[in-house]
């Protein structure tokens, strides 16, 4: 297996894949190109970006390419599919909790110290409009939308379908989100490591997983001090602040890359008490979550792919 290293989208993203080196050389080079095309298109943090066009041309239509337009209309099936958890249009909730610079940034010179406006309600998403013969999008005035998730998992699936013309297995982690395609010489299963949230040089359990994807959300990643504060990224949507959950991290195995990272994060702000309606209704996903004793919480299909190193697990 040969890898390919670099930063985007303010993670770091990991290229796999076996086969010829001098054709794997140029693949791990186009993906790399595709991530920094797709990054321009999507990021909230250039006032250049589509997103951000989008973004200022609430209350009136806006035309957009067809990437922004698919990512947006899967946005909308899965607002809908998890009964608003997730909910694209909490980019003022976002800021408002100290997230209004990358990451990278905030990591190198923290974030803002004071929120600068009030409580931040986060519009109902129902209300966007989407015209699928023009490729148009109308948002109510007011609404921002944030697409780094689920737009990070939809564009780590094309790369790895991008990889495997030029791989005979192949797979990307984008962060946490990743898409695997055939399997590695002399397996019948890539292993996926379950890390411990609580102390990322421990391994909980392997997932054995097939071609397909694999997501995980977790509230002690992206997570940073405002004042007397410690804040993540994983919006409630209802409340409009970070999450109170009792999981600390949720992953999630589907057959798509930005079904898997939606589920992920819909799952982990749902938590222990609420996840039964969202799993009932979506039984296609597995997903594994570990709570803040290090438990281990499934879906009754996620232990076909689990190998536990960890005794203490919930159903």
């Amino acid at each position: 297996m040969e890898y390919h290293r670099f930063r985007a989208m303010n993670s770091d993203i990991l290229l796999a894949a076996e086969g010829e080196a001098t054709r794997l050389a140029t693949g791990f080079k186009q993906v790399q190109t595709l991530f920094e095309d797709k990054e321009r298109r999507f990021t909230r943090f250039s006032e250049d970006s589509e997103l951000a066009k989008l973004n200022l041309s609430a209350g009136g239509w806006f035309h957009a390419s067809a990437e922004l337009f698919e990512v947006l209309k899967l946005a909308r099936d899965y607002w809908e599919a998890t009964d608003g958890l997730f909910n694209p249009a909490i980019l003022g909730a976002l800021e408002h909790a100290g997230y209004d610079r990358s990451m990278d940034e905030i990591r190198a010179h923290g974030a803002a110290q004071v929120a600068t406006r009030g409580w931040e309600n986060v519009p109902d998403f129902s209300a966007v409009r989407l015209d699928e013969p023009a490729r148009a999008i109308w948002m109510p005035v007011g609404m921002r939308i944030d697409l780094g998730g689920i737009a990070k998992g939809w564009i780590s699936e094309q790369a790895t379908r991008e990889l495997s013309s030029f791989a005979e297995a192949c797979a990307v982690n984008a962060g946490g989100d990743m898409f695997l395609a055939g399997l590695p010489a002399g397996e019948n299963a890539w292993e996926v490591a379950l890390e411990d949230p609580r102390d990322p040089e421990r391994s909980l359990a392997i997932l054995n997983v097939g071609p397909g994807a694999v997501a995980t959300s977790s509230i002690t990643k992206r997570c940073w001090q405002q004042g007397e504060r410690l804040q993540h990224h994983l919006i409630d949507p209802r409340t409009g602040t970070p999450a109170e959950t009792d999981w600390l991290s949720v992953t999630v195995i589907a057959s798509s890359a930005a079904a898997a990272e939606v589920f992920a994060k819909a799952l982990l702000i749902a938590g222990s008490l609420e996840f039964n309606a969202i799993a009932q209704h979506n039984q296609e996903i597995a997903f594994i979550a570990v709570d803040d004793q290090g438990g281990l919480w499934g879906s009754n299909n996620i232990w076909e792919y689990l190998d536990v190193t960890n005794e203490s697990v919930s159903r």
